[in-house]
């Protein structure tokens, strides 16, 4: 079928709306017409790793228009939210915890699916497509059943995509990486989409010092509004001397979005007696960090990378949804719309701090 795609035509190259072919539904397989798509750092970062052309896109949200023969969870005209994509058959998935699956790296980063092909094309040339089993920047996404997560009709469809990673990520982290407790004290170093629904969730737990910490105003104010009981601009102050002043003796638990060895050994020396840092920011392949042994020994201290917030997708995103109805995670305050044509704008506005999480609507 034919369909628009926000295409990547090569590295370093803006997108580009083109019209492509995309591939009959195979039995696994679920069509969904696609509502809106949160547009994600990751994406741009794989931009520069994933041969082109290639179609992104991995927090898409729309309405299920056709199911293959094995499909069964979901149906036409169900509503959903479509996260990342697992095995379910390795060791892990079997443990329940698919977002550690043995073979993500291959149904999530490499574009194609499980059996090296790719659905979309163009004139004869395959285009990298099945990015987190999904390519959602384009009118419909051919995912998998894995992917999908039904949601309800009471809630604005086009705002939930970007719950199937980034919202999910830094909540998930908070609530099921790190295992937050009431009373804790937190602090988020970088308060993108990431660090800002880490902030809310830590507030949903019942940490009483949350502590946001970026160099953009507006995303420093924006994370007082969501729940930071302080927020540190680290371009004006040294974070490590006020996370000492606010906290006495440092943090409990820290949660590092950023991706720079820097900010993620300030992160650790931030922690108190043992504290738990939290790492979830991409870096180039090969970034190394080092720590002074003497700051473990003894002290109870540790150190983990999280991967989509630890969280079963089916699971976890209609927990954040049920909370959002009630009030308690208004995630939506994070969300600026641009139509598809005007990607370009999003990815612009986002690397400028603009717009906290774009979501590129396709219905329109």
């Amino acid at each position: 079928m034919k369909m628009r795609a926000a295409v990547a035509p090569g590295m370093g190259q803006p997108f580009e709306l083109q019209e492509v072919d995309l591939d009959d539904l195979r039995p696994h397989e679920v069509l969904v017409r696609i509502v809106g798509t949160g547009l994600c750092h990751t994406d741009l970062f794989f931009k520069s790793f994933i041969p082109m052309p290639a179609v992104f896109g991995h927090e898409g949200a729309g309405i299920v228009e056709k199911v293959g023969d094995r499909v069964s969870a979901v149906a036409p005209g169900d509503r959903v939210a479509i996260s990342y994509n697992s095995c379910g058959t390795c060791k892990n998935c079997q443990k329940g915890a698919p977002y550690y699956c043995a073979n993500f790296t291959a149904l999530n980063y490499s574009g194609m699916r499980a059996d090296a092909t790719m659905p979309i094309c163009k004139d004869g040339i395959s285009y990298y497509s099945s990015f987190f089993g999904q390519s959602s920047l384009a009118d419909y996404s051919l995912t998998t059943e894995r992917n999908v997560v039904k949601v309800p009709s009471d809630v604005p469809l086009e705002i939930l995509g970007p719950l199937g990673c980034g919202i999910q990520t830094g909540a998930g982290t908070v609530i099921n990486g790190l295992k937050a407790r009431v009373g804790d004290s937190i602090a988020v170093f970088g308060t993108g989409t990431v660090g800002l629904a880490a902030v809310m969730a830590a507030k949903v737990v019942g940490c009483t010092c949350i502590i946001g910490i970026d160099v953009k105003p507006n995303r420093l104010e924006l994370a007082k509004e969501l729940g930071a009981t302080h927020v540190i601009n680290a371009s004006e102050k040294e974070v490590l001397a006020e996370i000492k002043r606010i906290t006495d003796s440092g943090i409990d638990l820290a949660v590092e979005t950023t991706g720079l060895p820097a900010v993620v050994r300030q992160a650790v020396d931030a922690l108190d007696l043992m504290g738990r840092c939290a790492i979830l920011g991409t870096s180039p392949l090969g970034t190394e960090m080092s720590f002074p042994m003497n700051e473990f020994l003894g002290a109870g201290k540790g150190v983990i990378g999280v991967i989509e917030g630890e969280a079963v997708p089916q699971i976890f995103i209609p927990q954040l949804i049920e909370l959002y109805k009630r009030g308690r995670f208004p995630f939506d305050k994070l969300i600026k719309f641009y139509d598809a044509k005007d990607i370009n704008q999003a990815v612009e506005d986002s690397e400028h701090g603009v717009a906290v999480k774009p979501v590129i609507r396709f219905d329109r």
